[in-house]
C-alpha cells in the first residue's frame, strides 16, 4: 500500500491560534506535516541505530523512562508517573518488566523502608551509550548527504525543536498553579 504524498491527513490548526506568527513566516508554516515528520524520523533512527549496534528491542514506553531516569539518580515510581503523564499502575507494570530484563533495579528508599526508589543498570546504560553513539554517527553520516544549507538549517531549528518539546509537555501536563 502506498501513502499518498499530495496531502497529509491531518486537520490544520484554527489560524486565530497562529495569529501571532509573522505572515512572511505563517506562508511556510505546516504543523501537520511537521508532525507527520517527526514520528517517522524517530522509528527510522531508533530502528537504525539499533541494527548498527544489534540493540535489542526495547518498547518505547521503557525507553522514556530509562531516559527519565538520570545516569546516578534514583527516583520514586510516583515520580515517574508524574514525569512521564502515566498512571502509576502503568509504571509499575512497565517497570516489573524492565526489572526482569535487567534495566532497573527497584530498591527501598534509605529514608523511608516502605517506599522503593528507581534506578538504571549499568546494563541500560551501556545500551544507551551505544545507541546514543550509533544515533550520532548515522545522524552524521545522513546529514553529510544533504546540502550544506540543509544542515544550517537543521542547526538552526535545534533550538525551536527544543522548545517545542517543552510545550507540548507543558500541554500534556499543566504546571500547577503558584
Amino acid at each position: 500500500m502506498e501513502i499518498a504524498k499530495t496531502a497529509t491527513p491531518y486537520a490544520h490548526p484554527d489560524p486565530a491560534r497562529l495569529a501571532d506568527l509573522d505572515p512572511a513566516q505563517l506562508a511556510h508554516w505546516d504543523p501537520a506535516r511537521l508532525a507527520a515528520v517527526i514520528s517517522p524520523l524517530r522509528r527510522t533512527l531508533l530502528a537504525a541505530a539499533r541494527a548498527a549496534e544489534k540493540l535489542p528491542e526495547i518498547p518505547d514506553a521503557q525507553i522514556e523512562i530509562l531516559r527519565a531516569l538520570a545516569p546516578g539518580t534514583a527516583v520514586a515510581p510516583g515520580e515517574l508517573a508524574e514525569q512521564l503523564g502515566l498512571s502509576r499502575s502503568t509504571i509499575s507494570n512497565l517497570l516489573a518488566g524492565m526489572e526482569a530484563s535487567g534495566l532497573v533495579e527497584r530498591r527501598p528508599h534509605p529514608g523511608d523502608g516502605r517506599r522503593v526508589e528507581v534506578v538504571r543498570t549499568d546494563r541500560a546504560r551501556d545500551l544507551f551509550d551505544r545507541f546514543d553513539l550509533a544515533a550520532g554517527t548515522l545522524v552524521t553520516d545522513a546529514a553529510a548527504a544533504l546540502t550544506p544549507g540543509d544542515r544550517a538549517a537543521l542547526a538552526a531549528a535545534l533550538p525551536a525543536l527544543e522548545r517545542l518539546r517543552e510545550a507540548l509537555q507543558r500541554l500534556r501536563t499543566p504546571e500547577e498553579p503558584a
